[in-house]
């Protein structure tokens, strides 16, 4: 039996001899009407039944044993449907709480061999065209001349779908968010493949919330996205605050937003969780090796963890204008990059202010969180769900 193994869950075969009975999914029946039919019931068939159970007749089975068939399964808005040989044969619906969206893996598995597959049309941005709250989940335009209380720029990348949808279903929908006190925008370097590239220019369209970058995504880039958000913030838009997060962590916008604003400082803030003790990996196999030539020193400058941080504006101001004239040091390590460029500006006698907050969790989730690190989608439903229906900030693990 072919199977879609995915998280979605849902019944993969038809109930036997309750075809007639049965819903629609997408407005096509769940079942085709001969499926789940005794074997002595189907006349002038080409297929085979099922195996015998007991020595009783089984149900009809869509496939012949020997021939090559093709099957198609579909990712529509309520379902997915599978045709063989362009003969509708069954339906699912998503189980309460899934989407196309959540669509990432097809598993075959029983007794076949499988001589090819095709992937197309997988669940995109497009496929929610029809969805009835769509428009809930675009992003308004920020009005020229608007001034934001906190801009919050996502790092992601051109085949995490799945994670931005997540982000948009859940704190996205904060109402800070929805009247425009806070933006939030993810920002996305370029694909190898160019359809991938497409259909995230489409994404962007349809929602309002990408800022395309003009470089392939590659790890030891991923300061340059740092640097897109403080130009973003300070030049496409004007943000007294600018918070960077990754899109798997889960943040509790008000709790940041309230925050940083009793903090009430509005100039040299560094706002996350502070590391004012680490030094440079100099371990060559190690995702975050940093040769001596990068940085000779034995010991990093104050700097905070890349889930979650907030600068103020006149720090991004800087930096943009350190980038314009040349003058920025470059650093791969994003979070530390910013703790080195905040470190330089106090050098140069900027009051600085190291606020850390040990409700931003770089691990993972705890109670009582304000960011939640190395969130899944399903994961950040179900937080979020959590969040509406008790106002506690508990985990979902």
């Amino acid at each position: 039996m072919a199977g879609v193994s995915n998280g979605w869950g849902f019944e993969d075969r038809c109930p036997s001899g309750h075809s007639n009975n049965a819903t629609q999914v997408d407005d096509l029946e769940r079942c085709n009407s001969m499926v789940g039919r005794e074997e002595k019931s189907i006349k002038n068939s080409t297929h085979h039944a099922g195996p015998k159970q007991g020595g009783k007749p089984s149900t009809y089975f869509p496939f012949k044993q020997g021939y090559l068939a093709i099957t198609t399964l579909r990712i529509a808005l309520e379902g997915i449907h599978m045709t063989v040989d362009g003969k509708h044969i069954t339906s699912f619906a998503y189980r309460a709480g899934s989407e196309p969206w959540f669509g990432t893996q097809v598993r075959i598995s029983g007794d076949f061999k499988l001589a090819s597959a095709i992937a197309s049309g997988l669940p995109t941005s497009e496929d929610l065209e029809n969805s009835l709250d769509l428009d809930m989940l675009k992003s308004s335009p920020i009005p020229d001349g608007k001034d934001l209380d906190l801009l919050i720029g996502i790092f992601s990348t051109a085949n995490n779908f799945k994670r931005r949808m997540a982000i948009r279903r859940t704190w996205m929908q904060y109402d800070a968010v929805r009247n425009g006190t806070v933006a939030v925008r993810f920002f996305v370097g370029l694909h190898t493949n160019l359809m991938v590239n497409k259909e995230l220019r489409n994404e962007a369209r349809k929602y309002g919330d990408i800022q395309v970058l003009p470089f392939v995504d590659y790890y030891s880039l991923i300061t340059w996205k740092t640097l897109a958000i403080c130009i973003y913030g300070t030049n496409a838009v004007s943000a007294k605050y600018l918070m960077k997060t990754d899109d798997d962590a889960f943040v509790r916008v008000h709790e940041i937003y309230s925050s940083v604003k009793q903090l009430n400082v509005s100039n040299g803030l560094l706002y996350g969780r502070i590391n004012s003790d680490s030094g440079p990996h100099r371990n060559s196999e190690s995702k975050w090796y940093i040769s001596p030539e990068e940085w000779p020193e034995e010991r990093y400058p104050p700097w905070a963890h890349g889930p979650g941080y907030v600068v103020s504006e006149d720090i991004a101001k800087t930096i943009n204008i350190w980038y314009k004239t040349s003058r920025l040091k470059m650093f791969k390590l994003e979070d530390v990059a910013m703790g080195i460029w905040v470190d330089e500006m106090k050098k140069g006698g900027l009051p600085v202010r190291y606020e850390t907050d040990t409700r931003i969790h770089t691990d993972g989730c705890k109670e009582g969180y304000i960011v939640a690190h190395y969130q899944q989608p399903r994961n950040m439903l179900c937080i979020w769900e959590t969040l509406l229906r008790t106002n506690q900030a508990m985990c979902c693990n």
